[in-house]
């Protein structure tokens, strides 16, 4: 077994790897790391607006406490395409699944989002008027629960929606260079 040599007087700290990661490479890396986290907002709030769905859909509690479903949360439900999609296209840089997990999560995520804000709105409206709110969820007014929830879906989505591009325009780019060489 051989022992390293070091010169006297000195720590090592002088050496300095002579390879590195291309930036191209480590902002990949680091927009699939968003990406992800974003991800499992979106599975968490999914997971609500199906729990809800499921709850009132089975009449597992009574309607008292949970509310019958608006009715863009139906649509939301096939939001998890996207969400499949961009978690099967991250391990591989799958260019074809980036793309159509942002065309589906405009389709299944946002279009319902705003359909469902314009759906609540009279209602909304109506509790901050009046001060009366028919549909409760656990004793808080349902149209409250769900624009909470709604407000935070958007954000969500739309930074969804931009790492996914710049993750996208970063894996085009590295697909161009490897061409040229």
């Amino acid at each position: 077994m051989a022992s390293r040599v070091r010169t006297a007087g000195t720590n090592g700290g002088g050496f300095k790897p002579k390879e590195k990661v291309a930036p191209l490479y480590q902002m990949s890396a680091s927009l699939k790391s968003e990406v992800r986290k974003l991800n499992l907002v979106h599975l968490l709030i999914w997971l609500l607006v199906a729990a809800q769905v499921t709850v009132s859909h089975f009449r597992l509690v009574s309607h008292d406490t949970v509310s019958t479903p608006y009715q863009w949360e139906y649509p939301y439900l096939l939001s998890a395409l996207p969400l499949l999609c961009s978690s099967l296209s991250l391990p591989k840089n799958n260019i074809s699944y980036l793309v159509i997990s942002m065309i589906s999560a405009g389709l299944f995520s946002v279009a319902p989002l705003i359909y469902g804000g314009m759906e609540m709105f009279p209602v909304a409206q109506q509790l901050y008027r009046h001060g009366k709110a028919y549909r409760f969820i656990f004793g808080f007014s349902a149209v409250t629960v769900m624009y909470i929830i709604m407000v935070v879906a958007v954000q969500v989505h739309a930074w969804q929606l931009y790492y996914m591009k710049k993750l996208l325009d970063s894996w085009f780019d590295a697909t161009q260079e490897k061409k040229k060489k």
